[in-house]
């Protein structure tokens, strides 16, 4: 299989990336991925000699019908993700998640034409909104779209095209939404690797409001997995919900960082909460599991958390160089 990677040196992708070489060795893989703050050639650099790396933007329709048309399957993760930055500049998050995705779609429609190229598209459970916390309700693929930020609303317009491009032009797509991913690779600004970082520079972690926001954890290799899974063997035009029941609160997830860490449980400032800040996530990956049999490997969330940690403990120079940016953009936005 060729197989092609948007957005293969963010977070996720990266981490598809390795797996796929990992367990898929007969797997030919091209990344491509525009290389802004959130990728990373450095997170590919250990599997540099295995892959073919193109630095591009989603939104180019020559190269990326160029690279669409040397493929035989596409995974699209390539987005703007972070909820914070959205606020702060939504256009970015327009043209990379809806038009990104309207120029992987037309390049996979005109190359299908010829010959099938099979797309999965890579989405968020928070286009469903959020959940109140005392909800008992989970989200389903049957679940209203009901985004509540400029991220969210934007993978939601992605899924949609998604959608229509598979009634309208018989794109043979799935769509993927995943819940709270964490591990290795993944970038100073999201909620776990800043605690971690603040904690091993000497900082002390900021908690948006009371931290009683929940989210749904699930390992990236998990995620990876699941990807793969219905990849291989997901029906076209459905959307597959991934999650590994791992709801929990924002307090209680700082709280295991810092007891892992050898810090006092307390050593933390509360921050003013973020504008329309999600109160709960939560997924019920049900058919993921009983049409397809996938089930999650990493379960075990403290054991999970202490590998990351020491992941980011034994990694500093890949994380180190972007740290007190990241600091300096958050202090200005949390005053």
């Amino acid at each position: 299989m060729r197989l092609l990677v948007t957005g293969g040196a963010g977070f996720i992708g990266a981490n598809f990336v390795h797996a796929t070489l990992r367990d898929r060795p007969d797997v030919a893989v091209t990344v491509l991925d525009a290389m802004t703050y959130a990728g990373s050639r450095e997170s590919l650099a250990p599997v540099d000699a295995q892959i073919r790396l193109v630095q591009g933007d989603v939104t180019d329709t020559d190269l990326v019908g160029k690279l669409v048309a040397e493929s035989d399957a596409v995974v699209h993760f390539a987005a703007e993700t972070h909820v914070d930055n959205a606020l702060a500049d939504p256009e970015p998050f327009v043209r990379s998640n809806v038009l990104g995705t309207f120029t992987v779609l037309e390049a996979v429609r005109h190359r299908s034409s010829q010959a099938a190229v099979r797309l999965h598209h890579v989405s968020t459970d928070e286009v469903y909104g959020d959940l109140a916390l005392d909800d008992p309700q989970r989200f389903t693929e049957a679940s209203p779209y009901n985004p509540s930020s400029p991220y969210s609303s934007t993978k939601a317009a992605a899924d949609m095209l998604v959608r229509a491009w598979v009634r309208s032009y018989r794109v043979p797509a799935t769509i993927s939404n995943c819940s709270n991913n964490y591990g290795p690779y993944q970038h100073v600004e999201k909620f776990i690797p800043r605690q971690i970082t603040n904690v091993l520079t000497g900082r002390r972690p900021k908690l948006y409001g009371s931290g009683a926001n929940v989210r749904d954890w699930i390992h990236v290799e998990d995620h990876n997995r699941a990807v793969w899974r219905i990849l291989a063997d997901g029906a076209v035009g459905r959307t597959y919900l991934i999650g590994a029941d791992g709801e929990r609160d924002n307090l209680s997830v700082l709280r295991t960082i810092l007891r892992l860490m050898g810090r006092d449980s307390d050593d933390f400032d509360h921050v003013t909460d973020r504008a329309g800040h999600d109160l709960r996530y939560a997924i019920d990956p049900s058919p993921l599991r009983d049409e397809l049999g996938w089930t999650p490997e990493r379960t075990d969330f403290e054991a999970g958390l202490r590998d990351t940690i020491d992941w980011y403990r034994d990694n500093e120079s890949w994380w180190g160089p972007v740290k007190d940016a990241v600091e300096t953009k958050y202090r200005e936005r949390e005053r």
